[in-house]
């Protein structure tokens, strides 16, 4: 699998201590190229996430331009997750100082624009609210041919975690889902029905502690508060830590069993508002270009994060 080319990619993020273990293994990863780190509001407010973003590549030694972007949702109220990421966003480990400055653009921007050099490569990886990615596809229609595919981590096809319909990601802008899942790119969702099942149990948290390197400390100080906070507040033993799945399903197309179905987002109900409906009924129009995640290789998830956590220091695959 290392012989083949890096894939690139722009990371969409609002760490977040899941985003803060997705960036590491895609800057870990021989077979990622990140090209671009865009934040959005979203855990926190967009100047936490951002410096959040900032102090994960300062430990990671990720020198990847980072751009701020969306600061609040497209017609709705800014809400965070603050119950389950603390003030900062990422409370927990010790976030050292930025050691490099953030890009002078607007994340959009560095959407387009990245895109545009590079068209039909690029893969966007969102792992926050979708605001950012509305707003490019909206700006500049022409992303919708010209990138390669989107993939999310939001949503389920069953149960969500910020409401019984609706996973929290697509909940804080569901405006913004519905552009994004009907853009008419290639999307796969990545959501609750496959990251509810990727555990940062303690055999994983030895594993990622045995490496002795400070990237790999610092996920396991985050993964001690984020065990702690879903233990308190959703009931898990061991916390499910999303984001980086989004991440590794680009690495390696076999981790996730994928679904072709029409996808949707609920904008307006009562009790539904951000529910992604898949609509199972029938097989796929042949023209469908959404896909919904329906199961996941836990081990072979794991194993590509320490793997990725133990390159880190190393000299950069290109």
């Amino acid at each position: 699998m290392t012989d083949l080319p890096p894939i690139p990619i722009i990371l969409d993020c609002d760490p977040g201590h899941d985003d803060a273990v997705a960036m590491l293994l895609a800057w870990g990863s021989p077979r990622i190229d990140l090209l671009a780190i865009t934040t959005v509001g979203g855990n926190q407010t967009l100047a936490k996430v951002t410096r959040n973003a900032q102090s994960v590549a300062a430990v990671g030694g990720i020198t990847t331009p980072i751009a701020a972007g969306a600061v609040r949702p497209l017609v709705r109220p800014v809400v965070v997750a603050d119950g389950v990421h603390g003030e900062t966003g990422l409370d927990g480990p010790a976030l050292p100082p930025p050691s490099q400055p953030l890009d002078a653009r607007h994340a959009v921007d560095v959407i387009i624009q990245t895109v545009a050099a590079r068209p039909g490569e690029v893969t966007i990886v969102a792992t926050g609210p979708l605001t950012n990615l509305a707003l490019a596809v909206r700006q500049a229609p022409e992303l919708a041919h010209t990138v390669k595919e989107v993939v999310v981590m939001g949503g389920a096809i069953g149960v969500g975690n910020w409401s019984p319909a609706a996973e929290f990601n697509i909940v804080v802008d569901p405006e913004a889902a519905q552009i994004v899942f009907t853009a008419g790119w290639q999307v796969t969702m990545a959501g609750l029905d496959v990251t509810h099942s990727a555990l940062a149990t303690p055999d994983v948290v030895r594993r990622i502690g045995d490496i002795g390197t400070r990237p790999a400390a610092f996920v396991c100080e985050a993964l001690a508060f984020f065990a702690e906070t879903y233990k308190r507040t959703q009931g898990f033993d061991a916390p499910p830590v999303h984001d980086p799945v989004a991440v590794a399903y680009v690495i390696d197309r076999a981790l996730l069993q994928v679904l072709q179905a029409p996808i949707d987002v609920e904008t307006q109900g009562r009790l539904t508002t951000g529910m992604t409906v898949v609509d199972r009924r029938l097989p796929a129009p042949v023209d469908c270009r959404t896909f919904a995640a329906t199961g996941v290789d836990v081990p072979r998830f794991w194993d590509l994060v320490v793997d990725a956590l133990q390159r880190i220091g190393e000299p950069k695959h290109t």
